[in-house]
C-alpha cells in the first residue's frame, strides 16, 4: 500500500497533502505554482511511492461543477498523461475546505498575518480534502 496524494487545485497555485505509507494520517505537504504541478507531482510520486491521487473537485452549493472546473479538467488530463498509468486520479468534493482551513488556523492559534498566507491555506485545504476522503473509504 502506498501513499495517497491530495491536490487542492488553483489557477495560480496548488496545495498538496499526503498520507503516511499506512494511509492513516493526512498531512499538509507543499504549495506549488500550478505551472510546476505536473513536474512536482510526478517526481514526488515516483520517489515516495504514491499510488493514488485525489483532486479536490470545486462544486457549487447545488453540487454542480463550478467555474474553476474548466481549468481543473485539462490540468488533470495532463497530469494523467504524465503520471505512471497505474496511479489513478480521482476527484473528491472540496466544498467548504477553504472555510474549514481558516477555522483550523484560528483554532490552532495562528496569528492573523500567518493566516493571510494563501499558500498555507492551500496546503491545509488539501489536507482537509484528503482527511475527508480517508474517512469516506473507512
Amino acid at each position: 500500500m502506498g501513499r495517497i496524494l491530495a491536490i487542492d487545485f488553483g489557477r495560480k497555485r496548488c496545495g498538496l497533502a499526503v498520507t503516511d505509507p499506512m494511509r492513516i494520517i493526512a498531512n499538509p505537504l507543499e504549495t506549488v505554482e500550478t505551472a510546476q504541478l505536473i513536474t512536482f507531482v510526478t517526481a514526488y510520486a515516483a520517489r515516495e511511492g504514491v499510488d493514488l491521487v485525489v483532486v479536490g473537485e470545486p462544486t457549487t452549493m447545488r453540487g454542480e461543477p463550478s467555474e474553476s472546473t474548466r481549468w481543473l479538467r485539462p490540468a488533470m488530463d495532463r497530469l494523467r498523461k504524465a503520471l505512471d498509468p497505474s496511479i489513478p486520479i480521482i476527484s473528491y468534493d472540496e466544498r467548504f475546505t477553504s472555510v474549514l482551513a481558516h477555522r483550523a488556523m484560528i483554532d490552532g492559534g495562528m496569528k492573523r498575518m500567518q493566516r493571510r498566507d494563501k499558500s498555507v491555506v492551500d496546503r491545509i485545504s488539501a489536507a482537509i480534502i484528503l482527511n475527508d476522503y480517508l474517512q469516506s473509504i473507512h
